[in-house]
């Protein structure tokens, strides 16, 4: 499991440079640059190394990153080869706007692992301030998202929908339970995430996907 990385502005560049939008013109340019300069390149070396091994990398789409969503990780895929795939987290996707169980379907054959964390958006900080939110993670007041326990941000439809989702494309591997929030400790958030998982699994198919 990798990110992408995510290249600066231009060869002397010392600090990473997220692209979000189109214009101004530079902007596109520079994203034009960080790919065919950067990202393929680099990328198409590692994936060599890796199949040359049999090894599979999988990208986590993540914010800050140049690959950050479904559409991003196909086109790095699809430009180095299915060595690299991807490490689906829903919650980088929820506050995206992103929905996860789409995701799963785009995505198909190109899921190489899975992260249970879940998002909570806060619908009146957002509506003031926008999904972009760069205050702490711990100031849980203000914040327009934050990171839950599995479950305390998405209902059981949800995560049934997307255990099917992940069944139909042929996903039968581990959904790693990744704890960031703030309001339980590790333990409690460790099996509270458990206990919502399990009959949600389980009712799917008795199989080998479990939690890491």
């Amino acid at each position: 499991v990798d990110f992408s990385g995510c290249p600066g502005d231009g060869p002397g560049a010392r600090q990473p440079n997220w692209v979000t939008c189109p214009w101004p013109s530079e902007f596109s340019k520079v994203l034009e640059w960080q790919w065919e300069k950067r990202v393929i390149p680099y990328w198409t070396r590692h994936a060599k190394f890796a199949k040359e091994r049999g090894v599979r990398i999988a990208i986590e789409m993540h914010p800050g990153f140049v690959v950050y969503s479904p559409e991003t990780l196909i086109k790095l895929r699809e430009a180095v080869g299915p060595a690299i795939g991807a490490n689906l987290d829903p919650s980088h996707l929820f506050w995206q706007g992103i929905d996860p169980v789409r995701a799963v379907a785009y995505l198909g054959k190109a899921v190489y692992y899975v992260h249970a964390k879940d998002t909570r958006i806060d619908p009146a900080n957002t509506a003031v301030t926008g999904v972009l939110d760069t205050k702490h993670y711990g100031d849980l007041a203000g914040r327009s998202w934050v990171f839950r326990t599995v479950g305390w941000g998405h209902d059981r439809k949800f995560w049934t929908d997307f255990v099917s989702a992940l069944r139909t494309a042929g996903y039968d591997h581990v959904m790693s339970i990744e704890h960031e929030d703030a309001l339980m400790s590790p333990m409690e958030g460790f099996t509270k995430a458990v206990e919502f998982l399990r009959p949600i699994i389980i009712s799917e198919k008795p199989s080998d996907m479990w939690w890491a």
